[in-house]
């Protein structure tokens, strides 16, 4: 579950790879609710390991929804929810503010400490194509498509009502 969360910080944090001192599409951000759609392959020098998925992306401030590889993972920047619809599952944890890979929005305020591993491969008014090379020389490349700014709609869509989920006899796990 956590890798699938960094997946998406990751992918917040290349939203706006287009400059080296700047990126200003992920400036822009700050004070939006930006969606979009990502593709997202992994792949480790020296292997043939090559791990791709796809999915969508709403960011508000702390706050986000994931929806990618089956799950939708919904925070509100101190609660996150993680669902498995198929396996009517439903992970309730209390977000760590410290870990920047359990929240992407957290990477909008620090993402120029990457800015030096972020490579730009394409782009354009709504669409970017990056690669971020971590420090193990693993690859990350996120396609994103159909970046949109909307202004902000607060946090209530973020936050997950477990009691619209007892109609379908949902397990919850609760870990806060």
């Amino acid at each position: 579950m956590k890798r699938f969360v960094s997946i998406l910080l990751l992918t917040v944090l290349a939203l706006n790879a287009r400059a080296q001192e700047s990126i200003p599409l992920l400036d822009r951000v700050e004070g939006h609710r930006v969606q979009f759609h990502y593709t997202y392959s992994l792949s480790q020098k020296g292997s043939d390991f090559q791990d791709v998925t796809d999915g969508d992306v709403t960011v508000e401030e702390n706050a986000y929804i994931l929806e990618g590889l089956g799950l939708r993972v919904t925070s509100n920047g101190t609660t996150r929810w993680s669902v498995d619809p198929e396996a009517k599952e439903v992970v309730v944890e209390t977000v760590e503010k410290e870990d920047l890979f359990t929240n992407p929005a957290l990477f909008i305020g620090s993402y120029r400490k990457y800015l030096d591993k972020i490579h730009v491969n394409d782009s354009g008014a709504d669409y970017l194509d990056v690669t971020l090379t971590l420090d193990d020389e693993t690859k990350a490349r996120f396609v994103l498509r159909n970046i949109v700014y909307g202004d902000p709609q607060g946090k209530s869509d973020f936050s997950l009502d477990e009691k619209s989920l007892s109609d379908e006899n949902y397990v919850i796990t609760d870990l806060r």
